[in-house]
């Protein structure tokens, strides 16, 4: 008796599992709102007015190609962004000009204005690439600072319109800090002085000039004009004040 009701038992238990699966099947959807796509909902979610901001054409276009390749998404076939024309920072031929000269300048920074105007001198009336050369491996504590600022001043000024082959520092020159820090300097016998930390700044102007290679023409010119000799006919000159006989 005990074991034939322990047997009805368990189909009783398995019909109501069966009954309470079937209501869990027959029941509405928790995620009915997918639909067929599940993509679709959850670009709707993510950015609603997207199929909004789509012109007519992109829809269009994005049909077409639906219809002849029916494995893609529509939002895969999507016409792509026109890309902007890059260019080419290396060279400023073609780029309309906005201004014939450029001027640039570095911080104010800690040095005196006697030593950096020594390498304002020396790079003035060079062309920029011989200019940041000259930085490059020059001993000056402040060669390094001078340096970067001609590559930033040489980029800014081919976006101007300046040609990079052609472009010289037409001037430089060098202008006191506004601000000059003093500091107590420690003397003997009980003395004290005052040390002056004084600030500089340099300025440059870039303008188009004549390149390296055209200077280098000019000086081999010069050069060769210099050279003065009898060469292998004399000229039809005639001799003023002749000597009586010859001289040798």
């Amino acid at each position: 008796m005990h074991r034939a009701t322990t047997v009805l038992v368990r189909v009783v238990s398995s019909q109501h599992r069966a009954s309470t699966s079937h209501l869990l099947l027959s029941g509405p959807r928790r995620h009915a709102s997918f639909g067929t796509n599940p993509l679709e909902w959850l670009r709707a979610a993510v950015s609603p007015g997207l199929r909004q901001q789509r012109s007519n054409r992109e829809i269009d276009a994005a049909k077409r190609t639906k219809a002849e390749d029916e494995s893609q998404s529509v939002f895969d076939t999507v016409a792509p962004r026109e890309e902007k024309a890059q260019k080419d920072s290396s060279s400023s031929v073609g780029m309309p000009r906005q201004s014939d000269h450029h001027k640039y300048s570095t911080a104010n920074f800690k040095i005196s204005h006697r030593k950096l105007n020594k390498l304002g001198r020396q790079i003035s009336g060079k062309p920029i690439d011989s200019a940041i050369l000259q930085m490059t491996f020059s001993e000056k504590r402040a060669g390094k600072r001078i340096r970067n600022m001609l590559v930033v001043a040489k980029s800014h000024a081919a976006l101007k319109g300046i040609d990079r082959k052609k472009m010289i520092i037409a001037e430089a020159w060098v202008t006191k800090g506004s601000k000059s820090y003093k500091r107590l300097e420690i003397r003997g016998r009980g003395k004290m002085g005052i040390r002056v930390h004084p600030d500089s700044r340099l300025s440059v102007v870039l303008k188009e000039g004549k390149t390296r290679g055209e200077l280098l023409e000019e000086e081999r010119a010069r050069k060769l004009k210099r050279i003065v000799s009898a060469g292998l006919v004399r000229e039809d000159t005639p001799l003023r004040n002749p000597r009586s006989m010859w001289t040798w």
